[in-house]
């Protein structure tokens, strides 16, 4: 969300959700910024690329990975970020509360 907000220069709206595979759950996190240009995609994960410390989404996959959790940016430019985490089935649960 911080990213969204600092590096998406007009953002209006930021969206979180989530569809079911049957393999894996996929959390969606979209907004209607400035997008990714599609040359940065692959980089924007990379240590040291970026506008601020060059940590942040580094940090964030390799995180992620620990866990067995992907995340890949999906959005187009100049229509918003979308970054999409694939979590594997079973490393998941959702409550029955209501």
């Amino acid at each position: 969300m911080e990213n969204a907000l600092r590096h998406g220069e007009h953002v209006t709206r930021i969206r979180v959700s989530y569809r079911q595979t049957e393999k894996e759950l996929i959390l969606v996190f979209e907004d209607d910024g400035i997008g990714i240009p599609e040359q940065d995609k692959d980089q924007i994960f990379t240590r040291g690329f970026g506008k601020n410390t060059g940590y942040g989404l580094f940090l964030a996959r390799e995180i992620l990975a620990i866990t067995g959790i992907t995340i890949r940016e999906t959005g187009e430019s100049e229509n918003g970020a979308r970054f999409e985490m694939m979590i594997p089935e079973g490393t998941y649960r959702f409550s029955n509360a209501k």
